[in-house]
């Protein structure tokens, strides 16, 4: 660890992510700070943060990268009936400081979401960035969660909740279905688990995720507008073009 760079906070920059280690897989840098144009910076160039509270500042940008095309979202059939029972009601950018903090509290191994994570996407969530997805219960108790960051095109996952069984399953289909109707590239879930990859998400090599990340960030969204409800079925996805 101690020939990875370290970034000095008065300087606004990453080493190339192909510089990044093979083990662990993906750490590419040390130092630096939360500020937002550096983690503005940071997703743009295809890295994350992913610290502990006891470590400085650690940047990732693994090989291969989990992602989850929009179009490629999986329903299983169980799934679908949950949702066919509209039982959850799905909004976004409702309840942000509510989302990151159970994300952080749920998380049995522990989290990476320290305090300062905390204020620093907060920060982006009052400047528009960062956003946050809920599932309600019909008791309108908040049940489950993520929050994220959006640039250009690109969606990237930082975490997610879930209280009650499918909640978090339910948001994810939400969210997909709405990125893939705003002509989203790509869904960034950073490192591949079970849960993600039942869902529809796989791993691509990081330069072809790179590659795709260059013209997604660049490109300007289609739609202005995060804070709303979701139903299902909802709008119909759009039309593939030939």
């Amino acid at each position: 660890m101690t020939s990875l760079p370290w970034l000095d906070q008065k300087h606004l920059w990453f080493p190339d992510p192909n510089e990044a280690l093979d083990d662990p897989d993906g750490l590419l840098a040390i130092g630096g700070d939360l500020s937002t144009e550096r983690l503005i910076l940071a997703y743009q160039s295809g890295i994350f943060p992913w610290f502990s509270d006891d470590q400085p500042i650690l940047w990732w940008s693994p090989d291969p990268r989990c992602v989850l095309f929009p179009p490629e979202i999986h329903i299983a059939r169980s799934l679908r009936r949950t949702l066919n029972s509209q039982y959850f009601t799905i909004t976004a950018d409702q309840a942000f400081t509510r989302v990151i903090r159970l994300c952080a509290q749920t998380r049995a191994e522990g989290t990476w979401i320290t305090k300062d994570m905390m204020a620093s996407y907060s920060h982006l969530h009052r400047q528009g960035i960062a956003h946050s997805i809920e599932a309600w219960n019909p008791a309108g108790e908040l049940v489950g969660g993520m929050y994220g960051v959006a640039l250009g095109r690109c969606f990237f996952g930082e975490s997610m909740f879930s209280l009650e069984t499918n909640a978090s399953r339910v948001l994810m289909v939400h969210l997909a279905r709405q990125l893939e109707i705003w002509e989203y590239a790509i869904m960034d879930c950073q490192v591949e688990s079970g849960h993600l990859l039942r869902m529809g998400a796989r791993t691509i090599p990081r330069r072809r995720f790179l590659s795709i990340l260059r013209k997604a960030v660049s490109a300007r969204p289609g739609h202005d507008q995060w804070d709303m409800t979701w139903r299902w079925p909802g709008p119909e996805r759009p039309v593939e073009r030939p």
